[in-house]
């Protein structure tokens, strides 16, 4: 049996931070992933913030990095748009379009040089509790392997296995869990390069399309729905939008993505005794945009920081194993929240009052770019907004 005082299990951004932090910390650590190619395939529209990549400590790296980001573009259903880029608003700091294959590699490799081991095709198939923390029961290059852990970060994704097994409950109900489908594709058009485009309303119920270019003719170009509010497969919604909208209509996929995106907020609990969650398995994703990179290797910070706490106190208790909860809150709770709410007042939206407010921004001076800042402007525009939302801000 393989011993370690960490054992992280998912390879994604929030795993390999958790992973890196708590090896930095002295832990003993090794990080799993049940891929043979840590970040592939991708399950992302791939844009972070340059703000949130510095607040995890993660230094800048041109192999990872496809496009800048240069402002953005939001599309209501008759057609009206809204610019926020340089030629509109001075830009503060925006963000970076990822080559998410290469990012997560890069991120796991960070891990190692901390000291973490890695194991990749490795699948847990489960967990025993036993008194002094976890054996996981995994098949390893087709063998099976079992690994005792003092501490095991479940960072395993939307499907939450870590969790499940664990006895808790899940993060997100299903009704909360969005089905996003995405095409990598060539000979996509553009207004202005660099700037992300989001399209609302009925093309994507309950979430959206975006279109995010990642240099020359090429983009992501993917949504989001709610199975609840939608009345065909994902798949349908996206291909019709491809064929309708001017600059995606002659362009041709080159890889195609799935994957489900948590968007119910954090759970009551996310650790127990021996045990901590981060990243999608713990929701730590934007409930509004769906975005959860940087929030998600922002709880696995904090879940690595308290690991590597705990191993060196001799205490993996879940009262010692709290304190990641406390911080993972108190950073990330507060806007998690906030954006459910707008998220649950965009649902009630149909295309024409999108349309309105889509014309009513044509009025607004933006003073920059942020989620916040259009919230603001919602409630400027809108009174239904107001009434809602007015207590967010």
């Amino acid at each position: 049996m393989i011993e370690t005082d960490v054992l992280v299990i998912g390879a994604g951004p929030a795993g390999s931070t958790a992973a890196r932090y708590a090896a930095l910390g002295g832990a003993d650590v090794i990080l799993m992933d049940k891929k043979s190619e840590i970040g592939s395939p991708k399950r992302c529209a791939e844009g972070v913030s340059k703000k949130g990549l510095a607040k995890v400590g993660v230094d800048l790296n041109p192999r990872w990095i496809t496009k800048e980001i240069d402002g953005i573009r939001l599309v209501s259903p008759n057609g009206t748009d809204v610019w926020l880029t340089q030629e509109e608003i001075e830009l503060p700091e925006a963000g970076y379009i990822l080559e998410r294959k290469v990012f997560d590699k890069y991120m796991a490799m960070d891990a190692a040089r901390a000291g973490a081991k890695i194991k990749v095709k490795t699948l847990a198939t489960g967990l025993e509790k036993v008194d002094d923390g976890y054996i996981v029961h995994t098949e390893s290059m087709g063998k099976k392997e079992d690994i005792k852990a003092k501490i095991v970060i479940g960072a395993d994704g939307p499907e939450c296995h870590v969790a499940r097994w664990a006895g808790m409950k899940p993060t997100t109900k299903a009704k909360e869990m969005e089905s996003g489908i995405q095409y990598e594709m060539v000979g996509v058009e553009f207004e202005r390069e660099g700037v992300i485009e989001f399209y609302f309303g009925s093309v994507a119920p309950g979430g959206y399309v975006w279109i995010f270019p990642k240099g020359d003719d090429i983009a992501n170009v993917g949504l989001a729905v709610l199975a609840h509010k939608a009345d065909k497969p994902a798949i349908e919604y996206l291909d019709e939008f491809i064929e309708n909208c001017p600059y995606t209509k002659n362009a041709q996929p080159v890889e195609l993505n799935v994957g489900g995106d948590p968007v119910g907020g954090m759970p009551k609990k996310m650790y127990d005794d021996n045990l901590l969650i981060c990243g999608d398995a713990a929701g730590q994703v934007n409930p509004l945009t769906g975005g959860g990179i940087i929030s998600g290797m922002t709880g696995g910070m904090y879940a690595g920081q308290v690991a590597a706490e705990a191993i060196e106190a001799g205490d993996c208790s879940k009262k010692f194993l709290k304190e990641y909860d406390k911080r993972a809150r108190d950073d990330l709770k507060h806007e998690i929240d906030k954006y459910k709410k707008v998220q649950e007042y965009m649902l009630t939206l149909d295309d024409a009052e999108l349309d309105n407010i889509a014309e009513a921004f044509q009025d607004v001076n933006f003073e920059q770019i942020s989620t916040t800042e259009l919230v603001k402007s919602l409630i400027k525009v809108s009174p239904k907004a107001l009434l809602k939302l007015g207590k967010l801000l």
